[in-house]
């Protein structure tokens, strides 16, 4: 019986396949590399939460969440969510990335948020779609070239 999805923790263990995560080629100029994040994670400890996707006992995607940020650069408004998203090139529409958006979720709960907030590249070959049709709504705002939408935790 397949067993259902994971996060682990990035360790030296499991660290390659980590690095080893590729997107679609096709979808390598939406995402940055696994190890990238890793790097970003590095100069960012306490915010970044860099997270292994494993299923069946291997690496399908990669997630990092961030946490308490200050979005605007105030003090005024702090914000939680999906800094980054890679599923596996072979491993999308199965369930991934549903899961790692839940997973990122109840951790902001966990920690009192109630909302989470992503980014992504609009058009018509980017991930609009998948974060539409898990309940985020666009802000209106940029963040550089890249549409910020929420969900609300309620």
């Amino acid at each position: 019986m397949p067993v259902p999805p994971y996060l682990q923790e990035i360790t030296p263990d499991n660290f390659e396949a980590a690095i080893g995560l590729r997107v679609r080629p096709d979808q390598e100029h939406l995402v940055a590399p696994v190890v990238k994040s890793l790097a970003e994670a590095h100069v960012h400890p306490g915010v970044a939460w860099p997270r292994l996707i494993c299923a069946d006992g291997e690496a399908v995607g990669f997630l990092m969440a961030f946490f308490r940020i200050d979005w605007t650069g105030d003090g005024t408004d702090f914000r939680s969510g999906l800094w980054r998203l890679n599923i596996a090139d072979g491993q999308q529409d199965r369930g991934y990335g549903r899961f790692a958006v839940e997973s990122v979720a109840a951790e902001i709960r966990r920690r009192g948020g109630t909302r989470l907030t992503t980014t992504w590249h609009p058009g018509e070959d980017g991930p609009s779609g998948f974060y539409a049709n898990l309940g985020f709504r666009p802000t209106g705002e940029t963040s550089g070239d890249q549409t910020v939408g929420v969900l609300e935790l309620g």
